[in-house]
């Protein structure tokens, strides 16, 4: 049987307070009724009488006006005196029972962390906010993971034993150092203890994190980015000693890594402020290591599938959105007023009663409606519901995990990922709120119905008439109805000929009949210069070659038609034709965002297309001209070395594939070719 330890004096409490005024007096008394009497109070900046209510109240006081909690913690722990074998960590907000103390340390013989657990207890996990079950839920999850410690709960009450506490070599000076202490010990193999703990909300003073979105996400995005980095660092250490290449740890890293940088580049979507892009490019990159990752899994189940595939669309839905989203309201807001959006640029004087106070976030105001008739009818019907942006993101990542979904069954869970966890397209969609997964899901149904073996009539007239959805809701779906029609041409199938080039038109004159008359269908601004001239990250600087700048986008139409001929001689399948064809289509645009390559990667699924891969990486180079803008800098075009690091991994990755398939056609040709 343990003897209880009466003797508290080589334990030195260390309390981290921010405004804790009303509350730090009362927690130190309490400490003070329990035997503790070596009480250090880390002000971390307070504009209040915290420090004063702290000496006061008997405790020595230290002053860290950095912010951080993690540095709060560091500037407690220094200049420790020597006999001081134990250190214990609360808060000053008095939310913690601290009545369990003695349960603490009557474990102090037999383990080196001591944590108190919040969630054990049904009324103190219920005190807890939903983001902090949450959080700690997926914090402590990770960690079980990643390190195969099965913590409960990320409470800032522990007491650790001091050799080891100092063994850990503690780095982060922000809301991550409990985390980090928490994977440190895992890994280190400390001896650790869980009690459940009482906990009530904070008993005076202002949450600094759980009180507030914006701190809720940036806890999270820390805790997230914080587990990731260790995660990196347990990696150097496993490979120290062996070759990982088939190990489930890789499973492990994608997700974390994925998910880690969707937290990081939560906070930082507005790109009309100074400063936000660096940090966004610093998430992507940790979500693009994800990624890359992810393509030397040798296997993946449905479960992770899904599970990362959803959780990262989940924690991007907060992110301030791309600035097309409010075009998006707007017209669909006038469509609900009865005012074609297709008649009036957010600009006309017609309009101006009707200005909402987002309405100056509309981009290209002088401006009338670009988008197909479908497109505006889905508009419509969510604005009829709510002008929200959180609606109208939810809506685009219900396409997009459709599209996955589509994927996934015909190419199984390991291809598709290409797709699922792919950081253009999580951010696109999920993100930056881009409409164009809602083309996506019917074009790539499309496909798969049309490239079934053997065809079905009824799979026929459904890929024909998704296809027509795809061209009315994004109008560049619109040249592969050549290719279809083309191919039954050349079966002399001319009933289904005709049927091909009639049936996919339908949707878009049908969608378009509450928008046009008998004597005017505007559906396209062409004589606006954003559509004749407009350029910005363009492959092919036409416009910076030729002397006179203001050419007519329309010239290209020329090269674009020649390739379209080439392919419909050389493509023998409709994800074929159509991966090519929008290629092809990237390269020759004027006008070219990075969300566009969101287009190419469902058909990357099928042919592991490196251009495609790599794109999904360099395509954030883009987001150069919103940050040169928010500095006042309002030239809209990338500058030549900057677009050489965004397509210049596309153009070499799609040469790349083109080789490796044509060396594979070469050396194993397929039955009944001659060699």
């Amino acid at each position: 049987m343990t003897v209880p330890d009466t003797n508290f004096d080589d334990i030195l409490v260390i309390i981290p307070v921010l405004n804790e005024e009303e509350t730090i007096g009362t927690v130190i008394h309490s400490l003070q009724n329990l035997g503790l009497r070596q009480i250090r109070v880390v002000d971390n900046g307070s504009c209040d009488r915290t420090a004063h209510t702290a000496h006061t109240a008997g405790a020595e006081v230290v002053s860290e006006p950095i912010p951080g909690y993690g540095r709060a913690c560091w500037q407690g722990m220094q200049n420790i005196p020597e006999h001081i074998g134990w250190i214990l960590f609360c808060d000053g907000d008095g939310s913690d029972d601290l009545s369990v103390l003695p349960q603490f340390f009557a474990e102090r013989q037999d383990y080196d962390l001591i944590l108190g657990n919040r969630r054990a207890r049904p009324d103190s996990r219920s005190a807890m906010t939903p983001v902090q079950n949450w959080g700690n839920g997926l914090a402590t999850t990770l960690i079980r993971w990643g390190w195969g410690h099965p913590f409960q709960d990320l409470g800032p009450l522990r007491l650790i034993r001091r050799a080891r506490l100092e063994q850990l070599n503690m780095q982060d000076r922000g809301f991550g150092w409990t985390v980090e202490m928490q994977a440190k010990a895992a890994e280190q193999k400390l001896r650790t203890y869980e009690i459940p703990q009482g906990y009530r909300p904070r008993q005076g003073g202002r949450s600094k994190i759980s009180g507030t979105i914006k701190g809720s996400v940036q806890a999270g995005s820390i805790i997230l980015s914080t587990l990731a980095f260790l995660y990196g660092q347990h990696l150097q250490m496993l490979f120290a000693k062996s070759a990982l290449r088939n190990h489930p740890v890789w499973q492990w890293v994608s997700a974390v890594l994925l998910i880690a940088g969707c937290a990081m580049i939560v906070p930082y979507g507005d790109f009309t402020q100074p400063g936000m892009v660096p940090p966004f490019w610093r998430g992507v990159s940790v979500m693009g290591l994800g990624f890359v990752v992810s393509w030397i899994l040798p296997q993946v189940s449905k479960v992770w599938f899904w599970m990362v595939a959803i959780a990262s669309r989940c924690i991007l839905l907060p992110m301030h959105p791309g600035n097309d989203i409010w075009r998006y309201l707007w017209e669909g807001r006038l469509q609900n007023l009865g005012i074609s959006p297709f008649e009036f640029a957010p600009t006309a004087p017609e309009l101006v009663p009707l200005r909402t106070e987002w309405w100056s976030m509309i981009n290209n105001a002088d401006i009338s409606a670009i988008y197909p008739p479908i497109t505006q009818l889905g508009f419509r019907g969510l604005a009829a519901i709510a002008t929200s942006t959180l609606l109208f993101k939810i809506a685009f990542v219900a396409a997009d995990l459709g599209t996955c979904w589509l994927l996934q069954r015909r190419f199984g869970s390991l291809k598709t990922l290409i797709y699922a966890w792919n950081p253009l397209i999580i951010y696109s969609f999920a993100g930056g709120a881009h409409y164009d997964s809602w083309f996506i899901l019917p074009l790539v149904w499309a496909w798969l119905c049309l490239d079934t073996q053997p065809r079905r009539a009824t799979r026929t007239i459904a890929g024909l008439a998704l296809l027509g959805v795809s061209i009315a809701t994004k109008w560049i779906s619109l040249p592969i109805i050549a290719f279809v029609t083309w191919t039954f041409v050349k079966q002399r199938a001319w009933k289904w000929a005709s049927i091909s080039v009639l049936l996919p038109v339908l949707p878009m004159l049908i969608s378009a009949l509450p928008f046009c008359s008998l004597t005017s269908c505007p559906l396209i601004p062409t004589s606006s210069s954003f559509v004749t001239k407009g350029r910005s990250a363009e492959f092919l600087p036409i416009g910076s070659l030729l002397s006179a700048p203001e050419w007519h986008n329309a010239i290209l139409l020329i090269p674009l038609a020649i390739a379209l001929l080439f392919l419909l001689w050389r493509s023998t399948q409709v994800g074929d034709y159509t991966e090519s064809y929008l290629g092809t289509l990237l390269l020759l645009s004027p006008v070219v965002h990075g969300w566009y390559f969101t287009w190419l990667v469902p058909f990357a699924v099928a042919s592991g297309n490196w251009g495609t891969r790599l794109v999904s990486l360099s395509a954030f180079v883009y987001f150069a001209l919103p940050h040169r803008e928010s500095l006042g800098i309002s030239v809209w075009q990338l500058t030549t070395s900057e677009r050489v690091w965004l397509w210049t991994p596309f153009v070499l990755g799609w040469l790349w594939s083109w080789y490796i398939r044509r060396s594979q056609t070469l050396f194993n040709p397929s039955p009944g070719t001659s060699q």
